[in-house]
């Protein structure tokens, strides 16, 4: 079957707003991945107005429901790196991508800006794939 839109599921990870115009991270929804073996977050950027602004990537993971046990996931639990997921000032209305292949349930992922007075736009979906009950 060459249908790829019934074997993904997509859940809101942040969830598009109004500019952010400070050095204020963007936290996203904790996503349950229970059911699925594959996972991956979508970042989206739209204008990036700040010249000098950097956008870091910080993927969490845990047990608990409320991600009170978070810790950063190691690099070998991710596909792809959380330093090709960032961007800075330049990556106008481009997309990034970071995958999971680790045990934990529970995700986060954190966009920490860094001289950022501009007008920022970034939004970000989850992904999740190989459903264990189809």
């Amino acid at each position: 079957m060459r249908d790829l839109a019934t074997h993904l599921t997509v859940k809101r990870a942040i969830s598009p707003a109004a500019a952010i115009v400070d050095n204020t991270p963007l936290v996203s929804a904790i996503v349950d991945r229970s059911g699925y073996d594959k996972f991956m977050f979508a970042i989206l950027t739209g204008q990036l107005a700040d010249t000098d602004a950097t956008f870091t990537v910080q993927v969490d993971h845990g047990n608990d429901p409320a991600l009170a046990d978070a810790s950063a996931v190691p690099d070998s639990q991710l596909t792809g790196t959380e330093a090709a997921a960032g961007f800075n000032f330049s990556a106008d209305d481009q997309t990034r991508k970071i995958g999971y292949v680790g045990p934990k349930r529970y995700l986060r992922m954190t966009i920490t800006p860094a001289g950022n007075t501009g007008n920022a736009f970034i939004a970000a979906i989850a992904i999740l794939s190989a459903s264990r009950y189809e």
